[in-house]
């Protein structure tokens, strides 16, 4: 998995956003492929604001799924592309970004089909790729069907038919839950166990930047935005469980010079001084419970300035959380690691994994300190939720802010969704950038990434942070 650098030309921008609310999820049913659901008024307000936060982006084609959840919202969204002077872009429409099939339960609701079909139901949950449907036939016979793997079969064919007709453009899919889902495992190389792994809120806007094709470096710059829906973070799924806002600290000279800092206690600078204090802002009004933070100084003053607005929340440090000790790199520009240690730099871009940073660490050290450091985390966060307040009458998830580095981050994420450090460059962590991380069934379920790199506080959809060495 190659390094997609920021500031360079990327081959293909893919915008994905699942469709507004429809009346089977107000009513909690099952979609599926059953297109008997519509847009609520709520759901077509969430689709104008799409298309206001996508206003001027150069948007060339519009992929939408034909389900008429996902056709309304699309044509919403492209009406209002098609304003102030904009060219609305070309609408196109595909069945291989329908919704998942779930022959046996459309129609039913979450709760009769956990009643009725209780294995299946947990396999759903904790082992996607192991459900299985047997499903009856006008002739009387009966064959057995995997929805999860040949949805992420789907996804794969939507991308090799699609991704190489869109050089140096950006492109808007508009579709459903579970095949955005699948998309994004399929152009990462999660394979089809990865469908539990991100989470998609109705009109949330995801952004992945491709290199070449399927099977080429793909970089998600950002999972489930919900700000310009005025959800600065998604709802969780539960009252109860976890939820940890993992924050990237504020941008350093060094950040903006592009110079590796790794374990050198560089400070934040006045840009990054001003965003922790957006994203203080950002997260104000979200109940904060615990605060950890590595030791160095710009994460540690990044989670001071957003712990201002919470001022019950002790500090607590952490030296696992560390940056990445690049060695004899540290304080180095790339010209100057490339005339010192000849070839390495490529080496780290597109293998990262085998490499030794000379005097310094291996991705593999940094990857066992920082799941070390988590599983601490986990070991004191509470299963049960936090107490219920007069904001939050029902509880809701006990709420833990992190605060670490560029490395540390994308290590984290790699492992929390399976995969391996070869896979570390698929996660951009822009300065200032908040990610979600929910633990719906407690700290020893699975982990479910709820958002990805916002950076929406900073100004904007995509993320226009400073692209600079770690």
């Amino acid at each position: 998995m190659a390094l997609i650098k920021e500031g360079n030309i990327l081959a293909t921008r893919v915008i994905l956003v699942r469709h507004g609310e429809s009346t089977y999820n107000v009513e909690r049913r099952v979609q599926g492929l059953c297109d008997a659901s519509s847009l609520t008024e709520a759901g077509r307000v969430g689709a104008g604001q799409v298309g206001t936060a996508l206003q001027g982006l150069p948007i060339t084609t519009i992929y939408s799924s034909p389900l008429k959840r996902a056709k309304e919202t699309a044509e919403l969204i492209s009406s209002m592309l098609g304003q102030n002077g904009f060219s609305a872009p070309a609408l196109k429409f595909s069945d291989d970004l329908r919704e998942i099939s779930l022959p046996l339960w459309e129609g039913l609701s979450f709760q009769d089909v956990e009643d009725q079909y209780p294995e299946e139901y947990r396999m759903w949950r904790e082992s996607p790729t192991e459900l299985k449907m047997n499903v009856p036939a006008e002739d009387g016979s009966v064959s057995v069907f995997y929805p999860v793997i040949a949805l992420y079969e789907q996804a794969q064919r939507f991308w090799k038919d699609t991704i190489l007709n869109h050089g140096s453009e950006t492109i808007l899919l508009v579709a459903h839950s579970g095949i955005n889902r699948a998309l994004i495992s399929a152009a990462i190389g999660l394979g089809a166990g990865g469908y539990q792994v991100f989470h998609q809120s109705n009109c949330g806007i995801s952004i992945l930047n491709f290199s070449g094709g399927l099977g080429d470096p793909v970089q998600l710059e950002s999972i489930n935005l919900t700000a310009h829906l005025g959800q600065p973070l998604p709802k969780p799924r539960t009252a109860q469980g976890a939820r940890f806002l993992l924050v990237r600290h504020g941008e350093t000279q060094w950040n903006r010079e592009k110079r590796f800092q790794g374990q050198i206690d560089v400070p934040l600078n006045e840009q990054g001084q001003a965003q922790s204090g957006q994203a203080a802002k950002f997260l104000e009004s979200v109940a904060i419970d615990r605060a950890v933070s590595s030791p160095m100084l710009r994460p540690k003053e990044t989670a001071e300035i957003i712990l201002q607005h919470h001022p019950s929340v002790t500090l607590e440090l952490e030296d696992n959380l560390k940056e990445i000790s690049h060695g004899l790199w540290e304080g180095k520009l790339e010209e100057e690691i490339e005339q010192g240690f000849p070839g390495k730099l490529e080496q780290w871009k597109m293998n990262p994994e085998t490499v030794q940073m000379p005097e310094g660490e291996n991705l593999q050290q940094v990857w066992d300190r920082t799941v070390t450091a988590w599983n601490v985390i986990l070991a004191a966060t509470p299963d049960t939720g936090a107490a219920d307040t007069a904001d939050s009458p029902h509880g809701r998830p006990f709420t833990t802010l992190v605060v670490a580095h560029d490395a540390v981050n994308k290590a984290l994420l790699c492992y929390l969704a399976g995969q391996t450090p070869h896979h570390f460059w698929a996660y951009k962590q822009g300065n200032g950038s908040v990610t979600v991380i929910d633990y719906p069934y407690g700290v020893s379920g699975r982990p479910l990434i709820h958002a990805l790199n916002i950076t929406s506080h900073l100004g904007g959809v995509l993320d226009k942070t400073a692209a600079g060495a770690l």
